[in-house]
């Protein structure tokens, strides 16, 4: 299991929360699995109250579920909550990225998407477990923050885990496929520098449609992950 450093003053459940989410979009807790809330709470060195707290949080949104006397298992993928968490996505993103294009971008700001998206190609050639993802949810992230959106993108977090699962499977399996999520950000960068709001939602909706063009190597190499 992967352990994150808890932040400052994030409380023993929230922490419990974003590191079995965690887990659960690098695949080490596995769509199927049964996980076992003693085990977990020895893991991360918490109490067995805030893991249960957690674990419950996280079956409202259906990415684990809890069967009484039976146990707790990872629920598999199930591709028409990947498509709402996708659609829940694209209609926020949508917002930010016309914000984005209206208030336009300070030097800083700019700054900080360039060097981000350097950092992701240096990675599509220097391939690195799971790296390559982070910075790529850390853009959107930034995004959302120089819109002073933050919050949606926190919303956004609950239920992309389904979303999230998905992409983890495809990044860092093929160059090419690297090359072009990292052009696609390029892309977006952009259209919202020029303040073209139209080409920088038609971008972002390619970028986030990308899943149904990876649907079929998913259903080939992950099929036992899938929900029927």
């Amino acid at each position: 299991m992967f352990i994150v450093e808890k932040k400052e003053r994030e409380t023993s459940r929230e922490y419990a929360i974003r590191t079995i989410r965690e887990n659960i979009v690098r695949l080490e807790l596995a769509p199927g699995s049964l996980v076992s809330e003693k085990e977990l709470a020895d893991q991360l060195g918490l109490s067995r109250t805030p893991v249960r707290e957690a674990l419950i949080d996280l079956s409202k949104v259906k990415i684990v579920e809890i069967f009484p006397q039976k146990g707790i298992q990872v629920a598999l993928i199930d591709y028409a909550l990947v498509e709402e968490a996708r659609f829940i996505r694209l209609v926020l993103e949508k917002g930010i990225v016309e914000t984005l294009c209206q208030q336009g971008l300070s030097p800083s700001q700019e700054a900080a998407l360039v060097e981000n998206l350097r950092l992701q190609e240096f990675y599509v050639q220097n391939p690195m477990s799971n790296r390559l993802f982070s910075l790529d949810d850390q853009f959107h992230q930034l995004l959302f923050q120089f819109a002073n959106r933050e919050l949606a993108y926190n919303l956004t977090k609950s239920v992309n885990v389904h979303f999230d699962r998905v992409r983890s499977m495809t990044v860092n399996v093929e160059s090419k496929r690297d090359e072009s999520l990292v052009h696609e950000h390029w892309e977006i960068l952009e259209a919202i520098l020029q303040r073209n709001c139209t080409s920088a939602t038609d971008y972002l909706t390619q970028h986030l449609d990308r899943y149904q063009v990876d649907a079929c190597y998913i259903r080939e190499h992950f099929a036992k992950f899938l929900k029927p």
